[in-house]
């Protein structure tokens, strides 16, 4: 699995546009993408879940983000996208106290 953060700025954004990021709004990842914003709903975070297949990377994440982006049809700019690979991710567990 990976998490994909997109953040960027909406080009245009009309009423409709800002009701429909508004209703996806959240910060849990998802399939679909939810949109965090600024009050004027101009720059965003949209943050992605993407699976993982055995071969898949970074830039298959990423690709796959922008396409779940782009669904939502809003126009808009990139400014910077952040993958990470949760298969890379290490659980620390606490180790019981001895005494």
């Amino acid at each position: 699995m990976f998490r994909v953060t997109i953040r960027g700025k909406f080009k245009g954004l009309d009423a409709a546009g800002r009701a429909a990021v508004l209703a996806a709004g959240g910060t849990a990842f998802t399939e679909a993408g939810t949109f965090t914003h600024d009050q004027s709903v101009s720059a965003f975070t949209f943050r992605c879940e993407v699976p993982a297949g055995p071969d898949d990377g970074e830039d298959e994440a990423g690709l796959e983000a922008m396409a779940a982006l782009e669904a939502h049809g809003h126009a808009y700019e990139i400014l910077k996208i952040a993958v990470t690979d949760m298969r890379e991710i290490k659980i620390r567990r606490k180790l019981p106290k001895s005494g």
